[in-house]
């Protein structure tokens, strides 16, 4: 499986050094070369069993933290851990880990938590995020957006070696790129979802006319709107362009209130137009 990547926003890995990790597994699969932080959580334990079913020397650490002598032969740490937590995690793991181990995470946003990887570690620092959840298919298209924020080629090369070793489609990207991406994509899902149902939830007078699609809507926005609610409300705040994507969804909205029903579907089915999802 080809890492797909391409040298625009990055400086790519030679192939010498991404051949060197990428074809040889057995460089990391001595026990402790991969540190998973957040290993109990559901894309930590996720990590966890998939790396250890491709191979790779997985070690977990997670609250309470109490033994953190397996950072001491890692090669790769990975944050697993929700936003707010990661400068006190770092503060607490950076002494303890090797010079020459490579720091990344998987959080939905990247110029925050990327920025404070940088400012508490001085060695090489990868963002990434997994576009995916914990409860996947083996067979599904699973992309990882990669950013390499400051990193050697070996370092870049580990990080490609271990998601790419999962199955999953690397791609390359940088922070700034990937928040607005994620603002339109994440955000504008969640907050729409938002203002659907709070319109429409308090109104009884409803209840008789609800159509099937109106259902499969609320059963489409229960999960991010319930158990998940704290996480994105988290994303869309720690988002920087978020109010921006908004703005623009607005704009757009304005289009259907100008009565432009007919521009907006013409713009709409291009999601579709050539075979295209």
């Amino acid at each position: 499986m080809t890492n797909g990547f391409s040298s625009a926003g990055t400086k790519q890995a030679s192939s010498q050094e991404t051949e060197k990790w990428t074809g040889d597994k057995a460089l990391l699969s001595e026990p402790g070369s991969i540190c998973i932080l957040g290993s109990k959580g559901r894309m930590g334990s996720m990590l966890m069993q998939e790396g250890a079913a491709a191979g790779f020397g997985m070690a977990g650490l997670d609250l309470p933290m109490d033994d953190l002598s397996c950072l001491k032969k890692a090669r790769l740490v990975i944050l697993c851990v929700p936003v707010p937590a990661i400068e006190e995690v770092l503060h607490t793991i950076c002494p303890l880990m090797p010079k020459d181990a490579v720091l990344a995470d998987i959080t939905s946003v990247k110029e925050r938590p990327v920025a404070c990887m940088l400012k508490c570690w001085q060695g090489d620092v990868v963002g990434t995020h997994p576009l995916f959840g914990p409860m996947h298919d083996t067979l599904d298209d699973l992309p990882v957006a990669m950013v390499r924020a400051r990193c050697s080629d070996t370092g870049f090369a580990i990080a490609c070696c271990f998601f790419s070793g999962l199955g999953y489609r690397l791609f390359d990207t940088d922070a700034e790129t990937h928040d607005k991406a994620m603002a339109r994509i994440h955000n504008i899902n969640f907050v729409t979802s938002l203002a659907f149902c709070a319109q429409t939830s308090l109104d009884t007078s409803l209840n008789d006319f609800i159509t099937p699609s109106f259902r499969r809507r609320l059963a489409a926005a229960k999960k991010m709107l319930t158990e998940d609610a704290a996480m994105y409300s988290y994303l869309f705040e720690a988002n920087p362009h978020s109010q921006q994507a908004v703005r623009q969804f607005s704009a757009i909205l304005s289009l259907a209130s100008a009565g432009d029903i007919d521009l907006l579907l013409s713009k709409a089915r291009q999601w579709w137009e050539d075979g295209k999802n």
